[in-house]
């Protein structure tokens, strides 16, 4: 485990403090003359406008739209902090609009909602929507994520994505695509135990199910999620019904077979966890199939260190952390998901889409593959490219595409974003020419 990467309270405090926040707004035209001033504003802005109110599709052409991204929160499930609010939890927002520019070109924008009713965050975001080519759903808590993310893609024909969910599933599968090449084992046989049944944990199990992965345990707080619960939400209840017959559920009896998650671990192959630290002993690594797979990825700690799961026999472990190796990191993800979507102007991010992301960014790792390197590196700008291309290869053969483009024109746009991106940070950076002005206010 390395410690270099790790940072302070104070440095992280700092960091903040210094830059106000980690993102602005760029001027892409000139701006030195009456001319350019006309052009941009009036009276030639009318033109376009003009254009647009004929056939709106052509706001598309005339305006950055198409490569806009509402990243929407109301701050009811910031990473490990919870119920923070909206204002608190804009950091994470604008980190992950900046995450959007740095690694598919994507221009983000934070909209943290004062309300935590389903309606009211629905009707918020469809009437800002004309500004936007995406939606990307953020620390949302559920269930209430669910309504949120049903309702908007039955109101909107963008794409609208809760990266909480999906992108997690995505990165999950590629890993354990990858982990199947390297352990011999077939999905089919696979028998899988979730510890978690919140947004991320339903999404997992469902992009597995969908994968062909179909016995698997999923288990929350209480224990696993059987049917004759009656404290189950309507999301959980169909996970339950699902999955009935992997926890031995008897309906006449009313009961299962397996009810806590030591009892749910016994004799299954992968373990995958999305709940909270320290809760897997090596007992119950022990107690699996043997050399099991270990995705612990609760933060900050994770269920099971890797280095005690590996003591008592696990086969390949992944986190969520960058301090161990394979890291399980949505920044794989999104990025190139929208990408892929936003160039093809998809309608819909679909399930098809979402299996061909994480194809593409399992395939990414090529012939690095190893127990200790099953999925990229975060860091790792040429993913995003290849999982834009799959991803728009999807839409256009499910018929959600509404630009008719060539796919690899898609892996060969977000390259040329991407390498301007990081060109136009290093200049900042190596000339010391951030738009943060150092003059403050007193």
């Amino acid at each position: 485990m390395s410690s270099g990467n790790r940072v302070s309270r104070e440095e992280a405090l700092d960091f903040h403090k210094q830059s106000r926040g980690k993102i602005e707004i760029f001027s892409r035209t000139p701006l030195d003359d009456t001319r350019d001033l006309s052009l941009a504003y009036t009276p030639g802005v009318a033109e376009p406008c003009k254009e647009i109110h004929k056939d709106v599709s052509k706001v598309y052409e005339y305006t950055n739209k198409g490569n806009m991204v509402a990243v929407v929160t109301d701050g009811s499930a910031v990473l490990g902090l919870g119920d923070i609010g909206p204002e608190a939890g804009l950091p994470v927002m604008e980190g992950k609009c900046q995450l959007f520019k740095a690694f598919a070109g994507v221009d983000a924008f934070p909209i943290c909602v004062s309300t935590k009713d389903v309606d009211d965050i629905v009707d918020t975001v469809v009437n800002i929507s004309p500004t936007f080519g995406g939606i990307n759903l953020e620390d949302i808590s559920a269930p209430r994520c669910f309504e949120v993310e049903r309702k908007l893609k039955e109101k909107l024909n963008i794409p609208v994505f809760h990266d909480d969910q999906h992108g997690t599933a995505v990165v999950v599968l590629a890993a354990l695509i990858n982990t199947l090449k390297l352990t011999g084992r077939q999905k089919e046989d696979l028998k899988v135990v979730i510890s978690g049944a919140g947004a991320a944990s339903i999404a997992v199990f469902k992009i597995l199910y969908s994968y062909g992965v179909k016995d698997i345990v999923i288990t929350d707080s209480r224990g696993v999620i059987c049917p004759s619960r009656s404290d189950l939400n309507s999301v959980k209840r169909e996970a339950a019904k699902l999955t009935e017959k992997s926890m031995g559920y008897d309906s006449e009896k009313n009961t299962c077979s397996v009810m806590s998650l030591a009892e749910a671990m016994v004799g299954r192959d992968v373990f995958i966890g999305l709940s909270k630290g320290g809760i897997v002993t090596k007992e119950m690594v022990k107690s699996m199939n043997p050399e099991p797979i270990i995705f612990a990825m609760a933060n900050p700690d994770p269920e099971i260190l890797p280095e005690d799961a590996i003591s008592a026999g696990a086969g390949v472990v992944a986190t969520g952390r960058s301090d161990y190796p394979n890291q399980i990191n949505n920044v794989l993800g999104f990025p190139g998901i929208f990408r892929g979507a936003l160039d093809c102007m998809a309608s819909d991010i679909n399930e098809e889409m979402k299996l061909a992301a994480a194809n593409a960014l399992a395939e990414s790792v090529g012939d690095r593959l190893s127990k200790e390197f099953i999925i990229p590196n975060p860091l790792d700008i040429t993913v995003a490219p290849r999982v834009a291309e799959a991803v728009c290869r999807a839409a256009i053969a499910t018929g959600v595409a509404q630009n008719n483009i060539k796919p690899e024109s898609v892996r060969d746009r977000a390259e040329c974003l991407i390498k301007k991106t990081h060109e136009l940070m290093k200049k900042y950076v190596e000339n010391e020419t951030t738009a943060v002005c150092n003059v403050y206010l007193h």
